[in-house]
């Protein structure tokens, strides 16, 4: 080869590598400017807003304010999923044991039975994923009876165990959502994601009082109050419950609009442990196993735990990666906060939410991010208003995780527009192929909306994946103004590769 056709070849190299080059920094340019036209559009001009975007490959693709600290809201779930799936594997499952204390004779208990939590958070949920009640209770009536066990001389007691301790509820956490179904604490022994349900009707008229009344679980030993009325019609539910475990005492305040239909409404219920006993007391009564006091639990009663107690068998929760997919598509936050304190204890020793913290960084600097900036973790589900992500934090994380053994549990446990789960309503104009190459989280409170995840591509390799994070805080505008703008965005990510 003479040295003209070398050089010929030399150059027609470099031009089309230059070539390509420019063509790929006009395509990220234009997406980027497409952003940026939605971005500072009237819906979304007065608000803070943050994205990122870029290929597997590095590459970015957009970058507005990706470095700015933001509340994540339930983005935070992607980060409380992943580090629990990647430190404790989706086969993880808790684990629940039934023990008593005293001795047995002649097949009659002289003592007292024990449900000891292990932090399952699923029994006698009413998700898809749990076990029905009654299947769980018949294992557990199965051990008793297995123990030569037919009668009891005591009681059922339940008791959270120290699988987790300190507060059940993140302190953070406003006094107004500690009251919520979605601001229910975590506890060692939960029972129908520690949930009470009310059944609720408006008044004939403004003003008048709201037809409120508890339904299950039932709880004879606290006592309700409620100070709510009838609202203004269009003024939709304002019901909320104040309450603590200090005592057992609720109060529901609020309003509820009179052009409302009745519904049910879920509050926390903060003695979970008494609640299961009790109904567990029940069942064994219902079928033969009589006891002779009423059930009681460690924390209302101040039971104490016996330094001895006899464990008589265990059950075992559905697998981790069930419960981390049923904590991204259907945003538990129960679920999400019993991960965080999970990673305390399995990688701690202690599930409180301070060793938690420690764990959850611990396990992000196992996975080569850098904690050191665009990150301020408060707890596990994004309830609280002290969260700080970026989304550039977002997309570094969710690059990391693709690497990991676990991607494919953590990448499906993520709902993909018009599919099952919190996006089913997101990217409607969009072809089904194309929604269907986006699993993503979505997080939203008053003022805040995110979503944050993946982009699989038509075909190619794992570099051809887009990772990405749109954030919008301090938004005045309404849910139905602001979405379809996200929703936009993401559908131009998708049109990229």
């Amino acid at each position: 080869m003479n040295i003209r056709t070398l050089t010929s070849i030399i150059i027609y190299t470099l031009l089309s590598v230059a070539i390509s080059s420019a063509q790929e920094n006009a395509a990220t340019e234009g997406i980027q400017q497409k952003i940026e036209n939605i971005v500072n559009g009237d819906v979304l001009r007065d608000a803070v807003v943050g994205v990122c975007a870029r290929m597997g490959n590095g590459q970015t693709l957009v970058d507005i304010n990706a470095g700015d600290l933001l509340v994540p809201a339930s983005n935070m779930k992607l980060i409380s999923t992943g580090a629990a799936l990647h430190a404790l594997g989706g086969d993880y499952r808790y684990r629940t044991a039934l023990a008593y204390d005293g001795s047995i004779v002649d097949g009659v208990l002289l003592g007292d039975l024990y449900i000891i939590g292990g932090g399952d958070p699923t029994i006698a949920s009413k998700d898809s994923i749990a076990a029905p009640v009654e299947h769980t209770f018949a294992l557990w009536e199965r051990l008793i009876r297995d123990a030569g066990i037919n009668e009891v001389d005591g009681r059922v007691i339940g008791t959270s165990g120290d699988f987790f301790t300190g507060m059940a509820e993140e302190p953070s956490w406003m006094w107004s959502d500690i009251g919520t179904y979605y601001g229910a604490g975590v506890t060692g022994l939960m029972f129908f994601e520690n949930v009470q349900s009310f059944n609720v009707s408006a008044g004939t008229e403004v003003g008048a009082p709201v037809k409120i009344s508890p339904s299950y679980p039932v709880a004879p030993w606290m006592e309700f109050r409620y100070d709510c009325s009838t609202g203004k019609a269009g003024t939709g539910d304002q019901l909320y419950m104040y309450t603590s475990d200090l005592s057992p005492v609720a109060e529901v305040r609020g309003t509820f609009a009179v052009d409302r239909k009745p519904k049910r409404v879920d509050c926390s219920n903060k003695f979970p442990e008494l609640t299961c006993a009790h109904y567990f007391s029940e069942w064994l009564a219902d079928h033969g196993i009589t006891c002779s006091k009423e059930a009681a639990d460690t924390k209302l009663h101040g039971v104490a735990e016996p330094d001895s107690l006899v464990i008589i068998g265990h059950t075992s929760s559905p697998s981790l990666r069930r419960i981390s997919f049923e904590t991204n598509h259907a945003s538990n936050n129960l679920y999400a906060e019993t991960l965080l304190k999970t990673l305390g204890k399995e990688l701690r020793n202690e599930g409180c939410y301070d060793s938690s913290y420690v764990a959850v960084k611990n396990v992000l600097k196992d996975l080569g991010v850098d904690t050191s900036r665009g990150i301020r973790i408060q707890d596990g589900s994004g309830l609280s208003r002290q969260n700080f992500v970026s989304p550039d934090f977002f997309c570094r994380y969710l690059e990391a995780m693709m690497g990991q053994e676990c991607f494919e549990d953590f990448a499906e446990s993520l709902p993909s527009p018009g599919g099952t789960g919190t996006l089913a309503s997101n990217i409607k104009n969009y072809p089904a192929e194309t929604r269907a190459r986006i699993k993503a989280k979505s997080g939203s409170m008053n003022g805040v909306r995110c979503y944050s995840g993946y982009i699989i591509p038509t075909e190619g390799c794992k570099d051809d994946t887009i990772v990405f994070s749109i954030m919008v805080n301090n938004s005045t505008q309404p849910t139905w103004k602001v979405r379809p703008l996200l929703d936009k965005i993401m559908g131009l990510l998708a049109e990229t590769n």
